[in-house]
């Protein structure tokens, strides 16, 4: 409704209020002799006012709802995404831990092998030390 962001609220109100005093005017006014011919008229146009100016405040009262309920989703969504962030910050804490106690173990197995790879060198044969250490590498750490 381009008309209610057009208008300002309060038009909507005047127009309300000068319409039920014109249309109640009418009545007292009607009275008169030298008036009765504009009576109903006037009556048409301040009804049609006021039927026109309580659907524009009824809209202009939705919009206002809709408006404040966009504004409560808003300020939802941004408590959801500092959480999300904090959540965020927590996992990538938990995965470079991980990331970098798995870097560890593998350096200290190929410091092993490489200290021990020096006693079986010129023999061709892997030992069963060796074996079990490349097993527990390949599997998933705990």
């Amino acid at each position: 409704m381009w008309l209610i962001n057009w208008l300002p609220a309060w038009f909507f109100h005047a127009t309300f209020i000068i319409s039920l005093v014109g249309l109640g005017a009418t009545f007292i006014v009607g009275l008169l002799p030298f008036f009765k011919s504009y009576v109903l008229p006037l009556r048409i146009i301040f009804t049609v006012v006021l039927v026109l100016s309580t659907w524009f405040l009824g809209g202009h009262a939705n919009e206002d709802k809709w408006l404040a309920r966009v504004a409560e989703l808003e300020m939802k969504i941004a408590e959801s995404e500092a959480q999300s962030r904090d959540t965020n910050n927590t996992i990538v804490t938990k995965l470079v831990t991980r990331t970098k106690i798995i870097k560890e173990q593998a350096d200290q197995r190929i410091e092993y092998i490489d200290r021990e790879i020096v006693k079986y060198n010129d023999r061709c044969e892997i030992p069963k030390e060796f074996i079990r250490l490349l097993n527990e590498a390949a599997e998933q750490p705990k």
